[in-house]
């Protein structure tokens, strides 16, 4: 039998999303000075807002070419797929799948994710509210990791400068991937996980 337990929003508390001092509504925490609020006001609204945005600049990023080498012979530019599968072909099947998982699977994962995330908060779908914040925090935690195949094009431009033989130039869909970790970063960190909880009616709640 489920016993309704009280909250600290039953009870008239904000919790700090910083230190977690619980303290009656203010406009700073007086333990860490961070700013209070019962629930991030529109954080659904600018978190679907940053996930479109997200969406529409992974297309790009992904048909655009993310490198383009220039040699005696001519000009090559690479997409992050046609680079995937240079990779694999090359024998360096290991790099290969860090590279798709890091440029392909966790920009769609974080999407999906927060997408779901976002549905749930706004509809009366029975899910478990403790698996929603398992996938909040490892979206969270993953996010940190978004940055990496950028990063990878940036040494490679770096390294391999040897005019007139060969060069590599940065392509036209480094930026969009790049927006598309940054929007869905933010989205992230936009997002409020205590709207998750409440959707739970008192007696309901763990």
């Amino acid at each position: 039998m489920s016993v309704a337990l009280p909250t600290a929003a039953s009870r008239g508390l904000v919790s700090c999303e910083h230190c977690g001092l619980l303290s009656p509504p203010q406009p700073h925490c007086p333990r860490c000075a961070a700013p209070l609020a019962a629930r991030r006001e529109g954080a659904i609204v600018r978190t679907v807002a940053l996930l479109a945005a997200a969406a529409i600049c992974y297309v790009p990023a992904n048909v655009l070419p993310v490198l383009v080498t220039s040699t005696l012979e001519g000009s090559e530019a690479d997409t992050i797929f046609g680079g995937i599968m240079l990779l694999y072909d090359s024998g360096s099947w290991i790099l290969a799948l860090v590279v798709l998982v890091a440029s392909v699977m966790i920009p769609i994962g974080k999407i999906a994710v927060l997408s779901f995330l976002a549905y749930v908060c706004t509809s009366g779908v029975q899910v478990s509210e403790r698996e929603c914040m398992r996938m909040y925090r490892l979206v969270a935690f993953i996010g940190r990791w978004s940055m990496l195949d950028v990063f990878v094009d940036a040494f490679v431009v770096a390294l391999v400068q040897l005019p007139p033989l060969m060069s590599v130039r940065p392509g036209p869909g480094v930026p969009f991937f790049a927006a598309t970790a940054v929007l869905t970063m933010i989205a992230a960190a936009t997002f409020d996980p205590r709207l998750v909880w409440d959707r739970l009616q008192p007696a309901e709640r763990p």
